[in-house]
């Protein structure tokens, strides 16, 4: 059995997911830097370079986050990340999850949920989702995830302003695996 780890590196035959380190900014916000990917989240601000490195920061300090690279030619697709394990509640979130353009719509986001659910699911009972309310092409992706929405949430972002969110959950029993 593998150890708990929220930065397992994890791959499938085309993603594989490496855990962030600080060395990747440039790498990153290459990726950030286009206003369409912020353009339906709640910080829409993200693509302007020192909103990013708060962003990124934030992203370091979780101890969860990931890049998201194409295996075969090691390009950086986007990011995402696990947080807010919490073991009492026996749950941990998905979440801060965006990816360049020129992905969209290639299927690239149900796979590396796949793979984080696949993993994830060995050591919690529940996943939970924020998505920023306005955020239509991500709750689409959450409710064909088989996620439910369990209602609205205000969320602290680190160094942005608090925003409404929706709250998703997955539970381990309900979870298929594809």
């Amino acid at each position: 059995m593998v150890k708990f780890s929220i930065q397992e590196p994890l791959e499938n035959n085309k993603l594989r997911l490496v855990p962030l380190q600080d060395t990747d900014f440039e790498v990153l916000y290459a990726v950030a830097k286009d206003p369409k990917v912020w353009e339906q989240h709640p910080n829409k601000n993200r693509f302007e370079r020192p909103v990013f490195q708060t962003f990124f920061e934030g992203a370091l300090q979780s101890k969860g986050a990931y890049l998201v690279q194409d295996k075969a030619t090691g390009t950086v697709l986007g990011s995402t990340r696990f947080y807010n394990y919490n073991a009492d509640d026996n749950s941990i979130f998905i979440g801060y999850t965006f990816y360049g353009t020129e992905t969209w719509g290639m299927g690239i986001n149900p796979q590396v949920k796949k793979m984080m659910l696949d993993y994830i699911f060995d050591f919690v009972a529940i996943v939970y989702f924020h998505v920023g309310n306005a955020n239509e092409r991500s709750k689409i992706a959450m409710e064909k995830l088989g996620a439910k929405n369990i209602g609205l949430e205000e969320i602290a972002y680190h160094g942005e302003p608090n925003r409404i969110n929706v709250r998703y959950a997955i539970r381990k029993e309900d979870y298929r695996q594809a």
